[in-house]
């Protein structure tokens, strides 16, 4: 790749002593190469199937450009004691206030509670830290287990709004939930 990588954004460091958000490092591309072989991300996710170290070098260009250009934020998320990577979560800005969480968790780190905490602690930041009035969360009205993550983390369940999303070449529905400073569920930061 001839493009060169912008300046590194200064990513907050948000942990809550089980998981750890934190900025991308060079050293995670084997880890982030490794948990992006699953099956079940590239079905839920816009991760390109297959995935070398091209797409996560590419990845993390990308990345930080976003986070220049429109403050958007790209977070690793690791073990807090080992630093050992769990998956990736996402803080993208989408106008008048209002921001989407995405996020991935890798294969061995599922049903441990790692992307509810995650998703938790990067809300907290959002309304604290990121000038957020409203973020939301969009999945496939199939993926059970990230509507029960939204739930867990105390986003709201609004809508399924029709052929809203394409992953894989293909349009899909996205159920949409929401979360509001102002909700009784609303995270604070630890």
């Amino acid at each position: 790749m001839s493009e060169a990588a912008p300046a590194p954004v200064a990513h907050p460091r948000l942990t809550d002593g089980v998981v750890t958000l934190r900025g991308w490092e060079e050293e995670d591309l084997p880890a982030l190469v490794a948990v992006c072989q699953d099956p079940e991300t590239a079905r839920w996710t816009r991760v390109p199937s297959p995935y070398g170290e091209a797409q996560a070098r590419e990845f993390l260009v990308a990345k930080e450009q976003m986070a220049a250009e429109h403050g958007d934020r790209y977070f690793a998320v690791v073990d807090a004691g080992e630093q050992r990577l769990l998956g990736s979560i996402a803080f993208r800005r989408v106008g008048d206030r209002r921001a989407q969480i995405g996020y991935l968790v890798a294969a061995e780190a599922r049903g441990r509670g790692v992307a509810t905490r995650a998703v938790r602690l990067l809300a907290a930041w959002a309304f604290a830290e990121g000038d957020v009035a409203r973020l939301d969360l969009l999945t496939q009205p199939e993926n059970l287990a990230s509507q029960r993550v939204a739930e867990r983390a105390g986003f709201r369940r609004e809508a399924v709004l029709r052929s809203y999303v394409e992953l894989n070449g293909r349009r899909h529905d996205a159920a949409v939930y929401s979360l509001l400073p102002a909700d009784d569920a609303a995270p604070a930061l630890p």
